[in-house]
């Protein structure tokens, strides 16, 4: 995608008359409340909503996300190498959730069919609230690749990590993978992003390319272009210029070689 300014005028102009008028919301994928208009970036890239009926502790989330979604979008772009599109943001109690366990979701993998954005509210901790943006945020700029399966997945909160701080640590899958004994999710692609043992090898395996040099901004892109079918030894190949048949093998080498095994998401302290 790329960028031009004419474009991102245009934006902030309907961000300011959206803040004159109101700014209606859109049709979000699951919230069926009042969308109360909070405000619009700076930039025009991101128009936050609150749920009324959780008062102010929520509002401080959509207040704090308005002042923080232009660093958290700036940052996505960084790492995609593309210029994101303009999103709607709804902060509520997804699950019941007000601590941000309830996660967050969006209804498509690109910046038309998922750019109404739907993420849990976590009273007194924002920065939880700005990471789970972003791993949405994220999957818009998958352009219709990745999300959905579990390399995307992993990516997606490989990106909420770094541009979050690690503020949603608890979500950690690859412990689980870990003690599940390990399946090989980097010669085959899950085609699920709900299964903890497959997003945890790919967050396991992306701190390992992390921690040898490989940024963010170096795999996202080549993940994007692999697509939904590619897989994690593919992507090895593609940045090493080893045999995809060997990701596997030196993955597992490199396993046994931690000191203290798979205890996060980050063993090989990739994202440091």
């Amino acid at each position: 995608m790329q960028h031009h300014r004419i474009q991102a005028t245009a934006i902030a102009q309907k961000a300011r008359a959206g803040r004159r008028a109101g700014a209606p919301a859109p049709q979000w994928p699951s919230y069926q409340g009042v969308s109360q208009f909070v405000g619009t970036s700076p930039s025009g890239r991101a128009t936050v909503y609150v749920d009324p009926t959780l008062g102010a502790a929520a509002l401080q989330n959509a207040q704090d996300l308005v002042n923080d979604a232009d660093r958290v979008a700036n940052a996505n772009d960084a790492i995609f190498g593309t210029t994101g599109g303009a999103v709607s943001v709804i902060i509520f109690a997804l699950g019941g959730a007000t601590d941000g366990t309830g996660g967050a979701d969006h209804g498509g993998c690109d910046y038309t069919t998922g750019n109404a954005i739907e993420v849990c509210a976590s009273f007194g901790n924002s920065a939880r609230v700005s990471a789970l943006f972003e791993a949405e945020l994220s999957e818009c700029s998958m352009g219709g690749n990745l999300c959905g399966v579990s390399t995307g997945e992993a990516l997606s909160r490989w990106c909420a990590a770094q541009v979050g701080n690690n503020a949603l640590s608890d979500f950690a899958t690859a412990p689980t993978w870990a003690q599940d004994g390990m399946p090989d999710f980097v010669d085959k692609t899950d085609p699920t992003d709900q299964n903890a043992d497959s997003t945890g090898c790919g967050m396991a395996f992306l701190s390992w390319l992390l921690s040898q040099g490989y940024s963010l901004s170096k795999i996202a892109p080549a993940m994007v272009a692999l697509g939904d079918s590619g897989t994690l030894a593919q992507l090895y190949a593609n940045l090493t210029s080893s045999p995809a048949s060997n990701a596997w093998s030196a993955f597992q080498s490199a396993i046994k070689a931690l000191p203290n095994g798979v205890t996060t998401d980050d063993p090989f302290g990739g994202g440091a």
